[in-house]
Order: C-alpha cells, then sequence, then structure tokens
C-alpha cells in the first residue's frame, strides 16, 4: 500500500537546470501527492517523470481564477496538494504566495521542502557581500519605472539582486550604473546547465559586454553595496554652505548642509556664521 501524505500544501523546490538538484525527499512528495499545481505542464512533466511521478497535474499561477484557487483549498481539507514552479523554489519570482496566504487563513496545513534558488546561487557565485542583500526579482520594462525602483534602493548599503532577460541585460545594467554608480557586478546566466558562466566586472563595462551581444538563457544580475563615501573637505563645507546661504537663512543652511555631507550641523553654524561675518 502506497503511504500517504498528511492533506495540505506541499511547496516544492525544483531544479533551475541539472535535474539531478531535485532533493530525494522533493522527488518522494511528487510522487505521493495527491495533484500538482504547476505553473506549465509541458515543463512541469519533464521533471516528473524524471522523478517517477504519475500523479495529476492542474496548471496554477498568480493570475489562476480565484475560483481556481478556491478548489485547490477546498481539495486540501483532505487531499495533499504540491505547489511547483517550473524551474527553483516557487514563490520567489514565481506563483503561490495568493494560494499559501489564503491557505493559512483557511487553516490548512502548509510545508515547504528547501530547495534550489537562482537568486541565491547566483548570490554565492558572485563573490560579492552576503551579509546584508535584497531581491528585487525583475525592474520594470519602462524606462522612468525602473529608474524609480532603483532609486529606491540606492542609498541602501546592501547587495542587490535581479532577475533579467537576454534582450534587456544591456540597458538595464547601464540604468543601474546611472542611478546607483557604477559598482562592483555579476551577472550569471544558465546556473547548473552546460552553459553556466558568471561574469564579473563594474556595471558600465558589463553593459558595454552585453551591448551587440545579448546573452540567451535565465539571467541573475549582482549589484554589490555603495562603497563607504569619502569624509567631506573644509573646502567642500564652506562651498555647500556659501551656496546654501544664498537661498537660506543662516540656521536652514547649515541644516541643510548637515543632511547632505553627514556633518555636526552645530560645528556648520559655527562655519557659517564665520563665513558671513
Amino acid at each position: 500500500m502506497k503511504p500517504s501524505l498528511e492533506p495540505g500544501l506541499y511547496i516544492v523546490a525544483g531544479p533551475i537546470g541539472n535535474l539531478a538538484d531535485l532533493t530525494p525527499r522533493a522527488a518522494e512528495i511528487l510522487r505521493l501527492a495527491d495533484v500538482i499545481a504547476v505553473e506549465d505542464t509541458r515543463v512541469s512533466a519533464k521533471l516528473l517523470r524524471h522523478a517517477g511521478s504519475d500523479r495529476p497535474m492542474v496548471p496554477y499561477h498568480d493570475h489562476s481564477s480565484d475560483t481556481l484557487r478556491a478548489r485547490l483549498l477546498e481539495r486540501m481539507v483532505n487531499e495533499s496538494v504540491a505547489l511547483l514552479s517550473d524551474a527553483g523554489t516557487p514563490l520567489i519570482s514565481d506563483p503561490g504566495y495568493k494560494l499559501v496566504r489564503d491557505a493559512r487563513a483557511a487553516g490548512r496545513f502548509v510545508t515547504s521542502l528547501p530547495g534550489p534558488s537562482a537568486a541565491i546561487t547566483a548570490l554565492t557565485l558572485s563573490g560579492l557581500p552576503t551579509d546584508r542583500f535584497l531581491f528585487m526579482g525583475f525592474l520594470p520594462a519602462k524606462v522612468k519605472a525602473r529608474a524609480d525602483a532603483l532609486a529606491e534602493v540606492s542609498a541602501l548599503r546592501a547587495t542587490l539582486i535581479f532577475y533579467e532577460s537576454g534582450p534587456r541585460l544591456s540597458a538595464s545594467l547601464a540604468a543601474m550604473a546611472e542611478a546607483l554608480g557604477d559598482r562592483d557586478a555579476a551577472v550569471s546566466r544558465e546556473i547548473s546547465k552546460t552553459f553556466e558562466e558568471t561574469v564579473t566586472g563594474p556595471l558600465s563595462a558589463l553593459s558595454t559586454r552585453y551591448a551587440d551581444a545579448p546573452p540567451k538563457g535565465e539571467i541573475v544580475v549582482i549589484v554589490g553595496p555603495p562603497g563607504e563615501a569619502e569624509p567631506a573637505s573644509e573646502e567642500d563645507a564652506d562651498a555647500a554652505l556659501l551656496e546654501a546661504m544664498e537661498r537660506l537663512p543662516v540656521s536652514k543652511a547649515a541644516g541643510e548642509v548637515a543632511k547632505k555631507l553627514g556633518l555636526d550641523r552645530r560645528e556648520l553654524y559655527a562655519r557659517a556664521m564665520i563665513l558671513k561675518g
């Protein structure tokens, strides 16, 4: 008699390239689940064959109807439902969060099986700081929206992780260089596949590299945190104070420059009084 799973939702991480990266536990869940919710049945069918699974599949993505999600929630009362994305861990720029949210709200059993993630794998390949990082997913396609998204994180002292497509890569790298500064970065593609490649360098150089030769495959861009800013010199502070005092009273000018240059407001106020006198 085939063992059964506890009814509920099982979030299953699939390989991001090499099928051998499927964990034994994930393969077992795929063989035992009553139904498997997948992004694309054609893509997932290959993985299920590799896992030795003949379980039925139902298409599911974040644009699926509320009705379909409700049906899956109802099935979780008595059946086990596995959630499987096309590659990697579901919910990481892939479908799933709405289903997990609703399953928890309904009191269903929910568990997640650790497994591959292109974002984390690329981070480890980059050689850039890993102590603090932010996953940004795909940037907006429109120029202004992309610039606005980058401006929001330009001052964040953390390594940034982006997903990107080959045709957009060069333009996105150039936009990053403009918004974030010419930081150290890494471009990883086809992770765990035959033509895996990671290229490192300043954002501007990477943008130039891919301008005339857009790469193929799935791409992750890792951008290092901003470098330590050089402390402002006395000449810089004096110039900023003189400019600010043309527009503002001394006290407000000192406050503006203190915030801009990261200097002590009281010391700047005293210096401003000397400059004014």
